[in-house]
């Protein structure tokens, strides 16, 4: 080796070198973020407009229960200086438009940019994002990440138990950590364990390795809640394997996400191990082989609309939550079906709550005014997947900002919520005691808090029938109130059948998506 190779070597380890070890000073980390869950069967395109841009503030950050939390919270308790650089979220929907996704990579790789010198990228992404140019979007967000910051350089990564990993974004990251539960009341424990990894990476404690297995199969949504069968077996298994096995710094099981048709759509398991990885591989197939020998319990046998309305107006005791999945807000649907409004008229239902997206509905409730007469027909107006507008009788109840908090640890660790301006519609067919309720807002939400209807001042447990526009989000949200939940087979962007939806990128071959 002659000098000038030696100088470049010298120069290439020193770079490669912790900060904190040059500088003899606590590690720096950048911490950043972009989440987005799309839907490519939703023909409505995310637009850079629908994303929302937190300010990069750690206070800011910290706020909720997100796994960017977490990291915050563990990179303080490390003692590490954490540098803030892009966080952006957009409610699920459509494809990414290919505008839009390039200015979202471009806006990531600048922040990174812009605050180095650092030793390490703790970021959150959800891993199913699918962009116009790009089925993996995550996957093409960390490629770029890596063009700028190469192996071995750290880049701890954390995804949505929905994400659809690819094992290109495993091979690129050091360490992938996903959420176990669903509803997601773990996130903010997520985070912490993303960066507890990371700090003992720096500190030369350990050396993860990782591998992925993905199942050859679809493991439908109706399926997932992990606090129940048959999902639960497997994701108490991920815990124990993390407790009993010091080897083993993390074990995700993720359910994947039909509704992205995506070369890896399907579930993932990923084990992340110190230095060791046969084990990783014999765990991770294990698991695999676990969901695999499920198959046989993953059977569909729910009602359609008519039938669950009828079922829940003889049901002994209420409420009865419906949720409505082909119309699962969260998962990217429209926010405005009305196939389960339209039974609950037909069947003359009284003690309903439902809600709606319908912006033009809302300012013909708001010209009415309080107490004013409302006859409009609402609803079914994003596409035709949707059911058709159902015209509803009755009067302006209230109108409202839409904003509330929710402070117990939901599904996602969401805080701050905004339905838009919102109003409360009392319906035909209301009594003193039993009143039907249609709520129309101006912004999709997800119900993965009560305080979507209790802060319209609605008592849940005053109801009959509860509509949930959701599959497993929201019974965090509706356990506690609802008497009984009920999914139905209801038709839409997040229809429960696969087979109802045309995949031109996804493995033909997977069972289960047909």
């Amino acid at each position: 080796m002659n000098r000038r190779q030696a100088m470049a070597q010298s120069i290439a380890l020193l770079a490669a070198a912790p900060v904190a070890a040059q500088n003899g000073g606590g590690f720096r980390v950048a911490l950043g973020s972009i989440m987005h869950e799309s839907n490519s069967f939703n023909p409505a395109k995310t637009e850079l407009a629908d994303f929302n841009w937190v300010e990069p503030s750690l206070d800011r950050w910290a706020a909720g229960s997100t796994e960017v939390a977490g990291f915050i919270e563990e990179g303080r308790r490390q003692k590490w200086t954490m540098l803030p650089t892009v966080y952006s979220h957009a409610m699920p929907r459509g494809a990414v438009s290919k505008a839009a996704f390039e200015e979202l990579a471009k806006r990531l790789v600048e922040g990174f940019e812009k605050v180095k010198p650092f030793d390490a990228i703790l970021i959150a992404l959800h891993g199913a994002m699918y962009a116009e140019s790009y089925p993996q979007g995550d996957e093409e967000l960390i490629r770029r990440l890596r063009a700028k910051f190469p192996k071995p350089f750290p880049i701890v990564l954390t995804h949505d138990f929905h994400g659809n990993t690819s094992p290109a974004i495993v091979e690129m990251t050091n360490v992938l950590v996903s959420y176990k539960q669903n509803p997601h009341l773990d996130t903010k424990e997520r985070g912490i364990q993303a960066a507890n990894i990371l700090g003992r990476m720096l500190r030369g404690e350990v050396k993860p390795v990782q591998t992925i297995i993905k199942p050859d199969m679809v493991y439908n949504i109706v399926f997932q809640n992990t606090y129940g069968d048959p999902m639960k077996p497997l994701t108490q298994e991920t815990f124990r394997l993390e407790r009993d096995n010091p080897k083993i710094l993390a074990a995700s099981v993720m359910g994947g996400y039909q509704y992205n048709d995506s070369p890896h759509m399907g579930p993932s398991i990923i084990i992340v191990t110190d230095d060791d990885r046969n084990l990783a591989e014999r765990e991770a197939k294990r698991l695999s082989n676990l969901m695999w020998a499920q198959r046989d319990r993953l059977k569909l046998n729910l009602p359609d609309a008519a039938t669950a309305v009828k079922n829940a107006l003889a049901a002994p005791k209420f409420p009865v939550a419906l949720f409505d999945i082909g119309d699962n807000v969260g998962g990217g649907s429209a926010g405005d079906s009305t196939f389960l409004l339209e039974q609950l008229l037909a069947q003359k239902a009284t003690g309903w709550v439902v809600v709606l997206y319908d912006p033009a509905a809302f300012a013909a409730a708001q010209k009415a005014g309080l107490d004013g007469a409302f006859n409009q027909l609402v609803g079914g107006k994003s596409d035709n997947a949707h059911g058709k507008p159902v015209r509803v009788q009755g009067k302006v109840r209230s109108l409202h900002a839409g904003r509330y908090i929710e402070t117990a640890v939901r599904h996602g660790g969401g805080r701050y919520w905004n339905l838009g301006h919102t109003a409360v519609i009392e319906a035909e067919g209301s009594t003193r005691d039993l009143a039907n309720y249609l709520v129309v807002t101006s912004e999709r939400s997800s119900p993965n808090s009560i305080h979507q209807i209790v802060s319209l001042g609605i008592y849940p447990e005053r109801q009959k029938i509860l509509v949930a526009k959701g599959t497993i989000a929201p019974r965090a949200a509706y356990e506690p109130v609802a008497a009984e939940i009920v999914m139905v087979d209801t038709p839409g962007a997040t229809s429960v059948n696969p087979g109802r939806y045309e995949f031109k990128q996804a493995r033909k071959d997977l069972w289960g998506i047909r």
